[in-house]
């Protein structure tokens, strides 16, 4: 089970609280009241949901809740757990051949991995499983895409939204001058849906993207680290070898995780 990103929530809400500290600072509880407009929600949030449906096709529009989860979900594949499968997996085709993995994918739940593996188990060259696997990482990019887009479209948008509502409002309060009295509801109209879009569009949708984005870089990044470990258990490579390889892509904290290697010496990297 994939474990949430805390990071998400915690900024969209330190966000909206930053706001409304500054909304009562300013004019107490009253003052936050000025700027609740259910007029300008209708404008903004009904303009929104209307372009989307324009944009994109009915199975796009399916995937929307479940690519705004996946902003809120952690990414919590560790890459020297992962490296440390690889020497494994190494040290068992030296010992037994290559066929003797195919028991062992069993336990594995990366279906990346276990295509990865079979394909070397079946004698693929190296060089044609490199391009399957990269046209899977491909076919995978673009459906997160597909996704993200949905996000990117809303954050874009929003503020167009809110600049209607505001020419709505403008609208509406130029046209009942002799009336004092809605000149303000008029002009609370003008400004809110602005505001109300503004903020959807840089606290929640575009950040989400961008955040959307960084995970299809990363998951790129880990595939193709998957793909050099696969091809040099394929190609026989000294156990040692292929982890010192594969440590090179570790950063920040996991180059302090201890290696967890067992059975390999140092005599071991000068074997075939």
């Amino acid at each position: 089970m994939r474990k949430r990103d805390i990071l998400t929530p915690i900024g969209i809400t330190i966000g909206f609280i930053m706001i409304m500290l500054a909304i009562l600072s300013s004019g107490g509880k009253e003052g936050f009241g000025n700027f609740v407009d259910v007029a300008s929600i209708f404008i903004v949030i009904g303009g929104l949901i209307g372009s989307l449906l324009i944009n994109f096709k009915y199975e796009q529009i399916k995937l929307f809740s479940s690519v705004m989860k996946e902003a809120f979900r952690k990414n919590d594949r560790k890459m020297p757990e992962l490296i440390q499968l690889f020497i494994r997996l190494s040290e068992q085709a030296r010992k037994e051949g290559l066929l003797a993995l195919e028991n062992e994918m069993e336990d594995v739940e990366d279906e990346f991995i276990k295509k990865g593996i079979l394909l070397a188990i079946d004698g693929i060259e190296p060089e044609v499983i490199n391009e399957i696997m990269n046209a899977e990482i491909t076919a995978m990019e673009e459906r997160h895409y597909k996704g993200r887009v949905i996000i990117e479209k809303a954050g874009e948008y929003a503020p167009a939204w809110g600049m209607i509502g505001t020419l709505i409002g403008l609208v509406l309060m130029l046209s009942s001058l002799d009336d004092p009295a809605s000149l303000g509801p008029n002009m609370a109209v003008a400004l809110l849906t602005t505001l109300y879009g503004t903020v959807l569009a840089n606290l929640v949708f575009l950040p989400m993207a961008s955040k959307l984005e960084n995970k299809t870089d990363e998951e790129i990044f880990i595939k193709q680290i998957i793909i050099e470990g696969i091809i040099g258990v394929q190609s026989g490579q000294n156990p040692r070898i292929l982890e010192e390889k594969l440590s090179a892509f570790l950063v920040g904290e996991e180059l302090e995780t201890p290696s967890k290697v067992t059975g390999i010496s140092g005599e071991n990297i000068h074997e075939a």
